[in-house]
């Protein structure tokens, strides 16, 4: 089947629900689309499953998209693996209430992907029994997919080369800088920034530049201005010294 034949028997499916059949993008890789309302969310992949034309066996992935204002788009990939096609399910939850019913009792395999779209984005899934954190630890707060997250590019360490002249082996180095658009520790994700001094780095508190000990001024080495003289009257002496020894 066609990714045109597959979104409409898909549709006829699920006839009176409304849904609306597209075709992704990918030419040869393009696969049928169908939005589905989240109250038929668990019973379109049951039909898909056990439809004999279609017989989308295989669950491939399930994730999320964040579409800030409109919510948060569910979408799974389905595999037949009897037909050699696919298709992709998608419903949209609102933002207040990412809500939608587990899958797994259809698609075991889907338990993984379940709790990490959980854990990134929020969305809840009802009937799932183990919704605990996979990827992150427990301590974490808030959802690191959701566009609203912070999240710093990179971490600003201690400067890791050598000394400058003057400063102590105990006193560090040059002080830490963040990158431009890195927020301070403090604000990253959810976590508001505590009162206080401003910080940077690893979160000390700014300090002023230090400045470098002024150098003593260069003294010259005894006899170094008259060297080139004294070295030429010398070879002018021994000269002399060797003609002398000679005439004698």
């Amino acid at each position: 089947m066609t990714p045109e034949e597959v979104g409409r028997r898909v549709v006829a499916l699920l006839t009176p629900v409304e849904a609306t059949a597209s075709v992704s993008g990918g030419q040869a890789h393009a696969r049928a689309t169908v939005d589905v309302p989240p109250a038929a969310w668990a019973d379109t992949l049951r039909a898909v499953r056990d439809d004999a034309e279609l017989a989308c066996d295989f669950f491939d992935w399930l994730s999320a998209v964040d579409e800030l204002a409109g919510g948060f788009d569910v979408v799974v990939h389905l595999w037949s693996t009897r037909h050699r096609h696919g298709v992709l399910l998608r419903t949209r939850v609102p933002r207040q209430t990412p809500t939608v019913a587990s899958v797994v009792d259809i698609f075991p395999g889907a338990a993984w992907h379940e709790r990490e779209t959980h854990e990134m984005f929020g969305v809840d899934f009802t009937g799932h029994r183990e919704l605990t954190p996979l990827l992150l630890p427990p301590e974490f707060e808030g959802h690191p997919l959701r566009k609203e997250f912070v999240l710093a590019s990179r971490v600003a360490k201690p400067w890791p080369g050598a000394k400058e002249p003057g400063e102590s082996e105990a006193g560090g180095g040059r002080r830490a800088v963040r990158p431009p658009g890195v927020p301070a520790p403090g604000e990253w994700g959810v976590v508001p920034a505590p009162a206080g001094p401003v910080t940077v780095g690893d979160g000390a508190p700014a300090r002023a530049p230090r400045e470098r000990p002024a150098r003593p001024p260069r003294t010259p080495r005894p006899g170094a201005a008259g060297d080139g003289p004294a070295v030429a009257d010398g070879r002018a002496r021994g000269d002399r010294g060797g003609d002398e020894g000679g005439t004698a």
